[in-house]
């Protein structure tokens, strides 16, 4: 039976700490100035004084255009924070669940299984894959590609020719507390069936109406088609597209 009171999660002010609060009232949110991921001693003190058995690494610097103009603020907290992650859950024999992007793929071709090869297209990837690189030296530890946005689709328009697995955040938050529960290390891959931005936007509000982008239109480079092969979830949990 999963013990809320042993889990820790990074980034709790964020989309998907606030959702995972909904449903693990008693696991732990530290603020940024309790859990600072770029502070190890700190971390490390907060840590000495609970008994927490498991670490979801959510805290990142998620925004590519934002990444593009702030390279070493992604570098900060998604590769050299995820280290100082790493190092705390081995030091102290915690389990270690790293929530990272389906933008580590080149974008291609989609349906990337968990053992195809990686390649970032942007530096916002190359950061989370970095933060991949630092959790795979950790055996006890699971990484979980996924993409995920909010429940209401939040922007005026989306992407007609860009492909992804993404999910609203409450139903990725469900998933992602069975994945606790189930004891999994390794990687793993969550998410819905392929489609388009515009499609995913769309089945969140059938009934705005959402202008059309192309990926052709931003300055920021966006992968064409990042969808997830979820087989290995769908056996494992039993769960059908």
């Amino acid at each position: 039976m999963l013990d809320e009171k042993t889990i820790l999660y990074t980034g709790g002010s964020g989309l998907l700490g606030r959702e995972l609060k909904k449903l693990l009232p008693y696991s732990l949110f530290p603020t940024h100035s309790e859990f600072d991921v770029t502070n190890y001693l700190t971390m490390n003190d907060y840590l000495k004084k609970i008994n927490i058995k498991t670490i979801i690494h959510g805290a990142a610097f998620t925004s590519p255009p934002k990444v593009d103009k702030f390279p070493i603020n992604a570098l900060e907290s998604n590769i050299l924070g995820t280290s100082n992650i790493v190092k705390l859950c081995s030091e102290n024999n915690v389990k270690l669940i790293y929530i990272s992007t389906d933008y580590v793929f080149k974008g291609d071709r989609g349906n990337y299984s968990e053992e195809d090869s990686v390649y970032p297209v942007n530096k916002y990837a190359w950061s989370k894959l970095g933060g991949e690189c630092a959790v795979r030296m950790y055996d006890n530890s699971l990484i979980i590609r996924t993409s995920f946005g909010d429940n209401v689709f939040p922007y005026e328009k989306a992407f007609v020719n860009q492909y992804t697995s993404r999910e609203n955040v409450s139903t990725f938050a469900k998933k992602l507390v069975k994945i606790i529960d189930s004891g999994l290390i390794g990687t793993i891959h969550v998410g819905s069936k392929r489609r388009t931005v515009f499609e995913y936007a769309k089945s969140l509000n059938p009934l705005r109406k959402i202008k059309e982008i192309s990926i052709n239109d931003v300055e920021f480079k966006v992968p064409k088609d990042t969808s997830l092969n979820t087989e290995k979830y769908d056996k494992i949990f039993g769960e059908e597209r």
